[in-house]
């Protein structure tokens, strides 16, 4: 008897197609990165492996109970060090036995757990960790697959030691262990490849994009909200809702409680429903989400009406055409944001155009490199002296190659030119060095 959540009430056959792609890769010992935009409905997907029996029955079958499933919100852990990260994820595990009252195995990690915190000391932790891993994967005989839902919010925490502890678990269970990687874009995209090379044969091209709509899920949330509402829901307008959102889980979900909330008059002395929809705070938000999670090439490219392999791959672009109606209407407001000139808050230790911050989209190189060039703007700056200050913490920085410096810049464009190829704040000047202008 598991846990009543949200996510179990939902369809067998939810997801079908994303979850079957999953676990495919789960089977072969494999790690995925799922994919996908902000509200599109990641952290349900992996709420309906973890809490929904009925799903995993329909996927695994009888072998379901052989899969164990623990859910690891890395927002709840966004600012916190490694010693956090990893006492998060092992409490998860212990937490994960007791919601689905495997008693036994439940009362060995909680005491192996309870040992190895009390010391305060990370390598006794991850020694706990280990065991427990030993523990369920070679005495337990169970598929222990963990699920890192909005990993990208711990981006800017990331060290080397986490995907090497991660190899670790993996190389004592073997083919028993996997993680799922929730995030609104890939890793290759986000980090520098040194710090997740230790776990790279594992992830290399196993990803999952998903898509904006999925009609069995969608179809229960409209049920259940006409029924908590206690309000019948217009068929007409569910259907000009959803031609307007495409679908999308979350802009769907507020564009329908918007209406609901709204008498039929009202609603009648509105000839424009998108222009109704973005006046609401929540569906702004909503559509400010996508944005943010955007880089400033792929905003640009949507403000030209043009698409990437990228917004193509995560259903935002299709047939030379943005998907979502009411967020294309949305971004044609957003163009003075990309003419925001970037600066460093010393009060917040933040980096922001204008008064978005971008720290949080940045790893800690990232960060480093920017920082450096926001106090010394408009300068040409030799490479031997950016490399001292962005690999400071290094015993040494003789093995940091220009290549290394290069692959950093390169990656750093991608977050904050709208063009990469034509960079208008950071640009290489051939024989002398690197120069950052804040203003475009």
């Amino acid at each position: 008897m598991e846990s009543v959540h949200f996510e179990s009430l939902y369809p067998s056959n939810s997801r079908f197609p994303e979850i079957e792609k999953i676990l495919k890769f789960v089977k072969a010992g494999n790690s995925v990165q799922l994919i996908g935009l902000p509200g599109v409905g990641r952290s349900n997907l992996l709420g309906l492996l973890s809490y929904n029996r009925a799903v995993r029955q329909k996927h695994l079958g009888e072998n379901q109970k052989w899969f164990h499933f623990v859910l690891c919100n890395f927002s709840e852990i966004r600012k916190k060090p490694l010693f956090e990260a990893t006492k998060f994820i092992f409490l998860s595990l212990v937490d994960s036995l007791r919601e689905r009252k495997m008693n036994e195995e439940y009362e060995a990690l909680d005491k192996i757990f309870k040992d190895s915190v009390v010391s305060n000391d990370e390598l006794v932790l991850f020694q706990g960790l280990k065991r427990a891993i030993d523990f369920m994967c070679i005495e337990k005989e169970l598929t222990v697959v963990f699920l890192f839902d909005r990993f990208e919010e711990y981006i800017s925490m990331l060290e080397a030691e986490f995907f090497a502890s991660l190899r670790i678990l993996r190389n004592r269970a073997k083919y028993r262990f996997s993680v799922i990687f929730s995030l609104n874009r890939p890793l290759e995209d986000l980090i520098e490849p040194m710090l997740f090379a230790d776990f790279y044969e594992f992830l290399a091209g196993n990803i999952v994009y998903l898509p904006l709509f999925d009609k069995p899920g969608l179809d229960f949330r409209i049920s259940y909200l006409g029924k908590v509402s206690g309000k019948k829901i217009d068929k007409k307008t569910v259907e000009e809702v959803i031609s307007l959102t495409d679908g999308h889980g979350k802009l769907t979900r507020l564009s329908l409680e918007a209406t609901l909330a709204t008498s039929d008059l009202q609603l009648a002395t509105r000839k424009n429903l998108q222009g109704f929809l973005l006046e609401q705070k929540a569906i702004y938000g909503a559509c400010f989400e996508i944005w943010y999670s955007l880089t400033p090439s792929e905003q640009n490219l949507i403000l030209k009406n043009e698409g990437s392999d990228y917004l193509r791959n995560v259903g935002l672009f299709e047939n030379k055409k943005i998907k979502i109606p009411i967020f294309e209407e949305f971004a044609s407001t957003m163009k003075q944001l990309s003419n925001e000139a970037i600066s460093f808050d010393p009060a917040t230790n933040e980096i922001k155009r204008g008064d978005l911050s971008l720290s949080e989209t940045l790893t800690s190189f990232e960060f480093r490199l920017l920082k450096f060039l926001l106090e010394n703007p408009d300068k040409i700056i030799e490479r031997e002296e950016i490399i001292k200050a962005v690999w400071k913490d290094a015993k040494t920085t003789e093995g940091v190659t220009d290549q290394a410096l290069d692959q950093l810049i390169f990656r750093l464009r991608k977050k904050i030119e709208e063009d990469p190829n034509n960079p208008k704040h950071l640009q290489t000047l051939k024989g002398k060095g690197i120069r950052f202008t804040p203003h475009q």
